[in-house]
């Protein structure tokens, strides 16, 4: 079924252009969409008897009625006011419009439900290919799945969402937007190049566009590139699983390239009482959550560059001795020396595994 505002939309355009007065009322009798205010959620019991009947069009009360049709059944019924010759084919006309949008609106809901079922491994392998060749939708092309994950105000899939995404790619006709879930929009993109810097180039600018428009952070995880239909759920659950992967050991980052998780991947994948023995030995009595902000911003700097010592304390504004005075109290508490590149590895790989431990317990528990 159409939305109520749609319909509105479209009785309202065709107003402006006809000068008449339009209402669109469904099969039970109630009133929709209507260019008459005090038409709006009325019920119009005398139509059922022309909703049951044969004709498609008759002239009642005031009104020129026509049915539009859906798989054979009159889905709505188009009032045009008048009963004169110009009221009759203006209700022809409008009647004509609704129903190329109703084709138009299904043809729209069988593409979306069949790229859902494809994303979710709903299909058989000769269903996918009998149904794309039906929609029309092409096979041997490059595509990749991008999930993104933000605030958008509601339920993602409520549509609203969704239409925010398609409409960054109002001229890309065989790109598909959906969602599977409450809290992202899957888009699934035809690439022209398929190389690292267009795929890297889009998520970026799909990432910067939706945090403008909402105000809050947006990740935007990206699968791998697909030649073929069958695979676009691979894609898909590798932006899945870079997408909870950056939630969890890089929440600031944006944009999450599933070819690029590097390590993080790797701890994602390690079962949780062998990450629980690494954090034992390596920390033995200590635990990374008696850590001040200061100093896991410390860390994190130093990584960032390259753990050299006057480039990090330059950078953070602070005396070089005031970090190193910080990095003599981490070794202290972890007995770890992140001016040694084995132990900062050593001290990367805890830090992270002590997020994703951290991460799966509070899943566990129902936080």
């Amino acid at each position: 079924m159409l939305s109520a505002q749609i319909l509105q939309n479209t009785v309202a355009g065709l107003k402006n252009i006809t000068k008449f007065d339009i209402s669109i009322i469904e099969r039970n009798g109630k009133v929709v969409a209507s260019t008459e205010e005090d038409m709006l959620g009325k019920q119009i019991d005398v139509l059922q008897s022309f909703v049951n009947s044969p004709a498609e069009g008759q002239s009642l009360a005031g009104y020129n009625y026509f049915k539009v049709f859906d798989n054979n059944v009159a889905e709505y019924i188009v009032a045009a006011k008048g009963e004169d010759v110009e009221s009759y084919r203006v209700g022809q006309i409008a009647a004509f419009n609704l129903q190329t949008l109703l084709i138009a609106y299904k043809e729209r809901y069988d593409k979306d439900n069949f790229i859902k079922n494809l994303l979710l491994d709903n299909l058989l392998l000769v269903d996918i290919y009998s149904r794309a060749k039906k929609m029309h939708i092409e096979n041997d092309i490059k595509r990749i799945v991008y999930i993104i994950s933000a605030d958008f105000g509601g339920n993602a899939a409520d549509g609203a969402a969704v239409e925010f995404i398609r409409e960054l790619f109002p001229k890309r006709n065989r790109d598909f937007v959906t969602a599977v879930d409450e809290e992202s929009v899957i888009l699934v993109k035809e690439l022209t190049v398929g190389d690292e810097e267009e795929i890297e180039r889009i998520g970026k600018d799909i990432s910067q566009k939706v945090s403008e428009a909402s105000g809050q952070h947006a990740h935007v995880a990206i699968g791998t590139v697909v030649n073929d239909l069958k695979f676009v759920s691979s894609s898909f659950k590798e932006a899945k699983m870079a997408l909870e992967v950056v939630k969890i050991l890089e929440p600031e980052q944006s944009v999450v390239n599933y070819n690029k998780l590097g390590i993080g991947r790797l701890i994602y994948q390690l079962p949780m009482t062998l990450c629980k023995i690494f954090l034992d030995e390596v920390l033995q009595d200590a635990s990374l959550e008696h850590l001040d902000e200061k100093s896991f911003v410390t860390a994190s700097k130093f990584f960032e560059y390259n753990l050299n010592v006057s480039e990090t304390s330059r950078q953070i504004y602070i005396h070089r001795n005031t970090l190193v005075y910080r990095l003599d109290k981490l070794q202290k508490m972890t007995g770890l020396d992140l001016r040694s590149f084995d132990d900062a590895i050593v001290f990367k790989i805890t830090l992270m595994v002590s997020q994703y431990v951290k991460y799966k317990e509070e899943r566990e528990q129902g936080f």
